[in-house]
């Protein structure tokens, strides 16, 4: 047998030889989640905990990440709550998982430009930085690599973050992965070239073994990109083993239990089998050994949806205080709280309902008062719509929990360029309404519109009588625009003037419109002729209705009148006037010594079940 040669080589030479080999070494299996857990490091000015990741502590991103990094699965869709740490398990760690373990050209596309350029500054460079494993990837120092804030170079690949309203960013080189965060939030349209998705996967068709995330919060019912995306999925949920039985459940917000009067208290949930009841430690102390069950398991798309009771980053406590202050919200006959509760907690699209009131409905549950003013009420206000010949009035009562009374719908004549009108409006506005002791109840507050033909009188009108809480507004539509602003002087007149989001007050309206309970938030309306409650007051009240259009690609929610039999709505727009004058006074509602005793509420412990919303 012969011996082998052996040969010396200098020690340079092996040296550079060992270099090569560690190069040419294939790197260790490791899925997305080993790869996290073994090198990610999470950034001080982005993290609560910052330093090692560690999956274990929220033991639901496991299985969504090891899906995202499996080279056999081409689409991965994420419809999720707001704090169950999406953007770091689902974005950064997969951009630092390719650029490290797999590279590969990426896209990461945001909402906006702005967004991504946030995310590329807030999120992307603390975790290069930071992360030894990618620190030396990225060359931020050289004015030659060709790094900017928008784009990172690395071995083997690089990540271009754009905009979804950006059509050049996404018209340029293909990309293997997609990374596309808040679907929910993009444009219908990247300008005039289509759907940014659409365009964006279209960039991917050469490569075979592409991949593409889909993440989003979900928003409204019917106009959700992710929760379209969801349903075409496997549509899997998190299940938990109950601790007492075993049996593995979705955490549902209908089995919380919790103590309205007493939130300190601790809040329990459910089992769907046995009916047992544990708190949250148990429940999440179980949930490290929960699993992803499939209600469509043979669809080739996985998707995977989570809500805030699974997250470890969030308590109970917490949930349920965002719901009960949601709650109160809804009850006062404002959703919008409610609908941001649903979408950012349970992770679930929000559906509008009760777009419209029927003005028959509200026309025949009208009351025969015992007074022009009933018992109940504390406080008087007025909403005051301008006319060329006229004025149109309304006075409201209001009692405890704002449970409301139409008093008086009064039309005054004239010609509004003479000084009469103007006086016999006033008159009115000064006058006593009578309850049955005698006694008489006055305008505390008034609103009156500035948007018509007469806009200065109404400022000056309102100006001279600012003492008295009369009032100028002028309203703006939008579902974005708060109910009441702060008053500007920024007008010719320098008469205070508020702005009002009539879109608000609508949605306001509609919902007390629909309480059907006598009691906070009920609607009352007088029977007794004189007060001037006809069929065709109901008729413009009930005049509009809610509907969602497309703005700039976006789904926006608008009012329109119903139809041609439904032209008027002076009565909702001066129903909206009063509540305004209402919410600006702020007056306390509560029954004085001697006044009348309202109705009882019911009062002690309440026990709450969390599906009632």
């Amino acid at each position: 047998m012969k011996r082998a040669k052996t040969i010396d080589l200098p020690k340079a030479t092996m040296d550079l030889l060992a270099r090569c080999a560690a190069v040419l070494k294939p790197p260790p299996e490791l899925t997305l989640s080993q790869w996290a857990d073994r090198y990610r490091v999470l950034s001080a000015e982005s993290s609560a905990e910052p330093g090692r990741w560690h999956t274990d502590k929220a033991p639901y991103q496991r299985e969504i990440m090891d899906a995202i990094g499996d080279p056999h699965i081409r689409k991965v869709v994420i419809m999720s709550a707001a704090q169950i740490g999406k953007t770091d398990a689902f974005i950064l760690n997969p951009l630092g998982y390719y650029m490290d373990y797999a590279p590969a050209p990426i896209l990461v596309m945001q909402p906006t430009l702005d967004m991504g350029q946030t995310f590329s500054k807030d999120r992307l460079a603390p975790m290069i930085r930071d992360t030894p494993e990618l620190r030396d990837k990225v060359d931020v120092k050289s004015r030659y690599s060709g790094n900017t804030i928008m784009k990172k170079n690395f071995p083997g690949g690089h990540i271009t973050i754009v905009g979804a309203n950006s059509a050049t960013g996404l018209a340029s080189r293909p990309i293997k992965v997609l990374l596309a965060d808040e679907v929910d939030r993009y444009p219908a349209s990247a300008g005039t070239e289509g759907d940014p998705l659409s365009l964006a996967q279209k960039r991917q068709t050469t490569f075979w073994d592409k991949k593409t995330v889909i993440v989003s919060t979900p928003v409204l019912k019917g106009h959700s990109r992710i929760e379209t995306e969801f349903n075409q999925s496997t549509r899997e949920e998190w299940n938990v083993p109950c601790p007492d039985c075993g049996h593995y459940q979705p955490l549902v917000w209908a089995n919380v239990i919790f103590d309205k009067e007493n939130q300190q208290a601790e809040v329990l949930y459910k089992c769907e089998r046995c009916g047992s009841v544990n708190g949250e430690y148990r429940w999440k102390q179980a949930s490290r050994n929960g699993r992803f069950v499939p209600e469509n398991p043979g669809a080739e798309a996985r998707g995977f949806h989570l809500n805030t009771l699974a997250s470890t980053f969030c308590s109970w406590k917490e949930i349920v205080q965002k719901f009960l202050v949601a709650k109160e919200q809804l009850d006062q006959g404002n959703p919008e709280g409610m609908k941001v509760w649903v979408n950012t907690e349970l992770g679930e699209t929000w559906e509008e309902q009760g777009e419209q009131v029927e003005d028959a409905a509200l026309y025949n549950r009208r009351e025969l008062y015992d007074a022009e003013v009933p018992d109940d009420v504390l406080v008087l206000t007025a909403g005051v719509d301008v006319q060329d010949d006229r004025f149109e009035v309304e006075v409201v009562g209001w009692g405890i929990g704002k449970e409301s009374w139409g008093i008086r719908y009064q039309k005054i004549y004239g010609d509004l360029l003479k000084e009469q009108v103007w006086a016999d409006l006033d008159a009115f506005l000064l006058a006593g309404f009578r309850k049955k002791d005698g006694t008489a109840l006055y305008i505390v507050s008034a609103c009156m519109d500035s948007g018509g033909h007469h806009a200065d009188q109404v400022l000056r009108f309102c100006r001279d009588r600012w003492e008295r809480k009369v009032w100028a507004i002028k309203g703006k539509g939008g579902s974005d625009v708060p109910y009441i602003r702060n008053p500007s002087t920024n007008n010719r007149v320098k008469a205070p003037l508020f702005t009002i989001g009539v879109d608000a007050g609508k949605a306001l309206l509609y919902q007390r419109l629909r309480h059907e309970a006598k009691g906070p938030n009920y609607c009352h309306f007088p029977m007794n002729e004189e007060a001037g409650y006809d069929e065709a007051y109901f008729k413009g009240l009930a005049s509009e209705k809610m509907v969602v259009r497309f703005r700039k690609g976006r789904p926006v929610v608008m009012w329109e009148l119903k139809d041609s039999k439904h032209k008027r709505n002076e009565p909702l727009d001066l129903r909206n006037y009063a509540t305004a004058a209402l919410e600006i006074a702020n007056p306390v509602l509560q029954v004085t010594e001697g006044a009348p005793k309202p109705r009882k509420r019911p009062t002690g412990r309440r026990v709450v079940r969390g599906g009632g919303i």
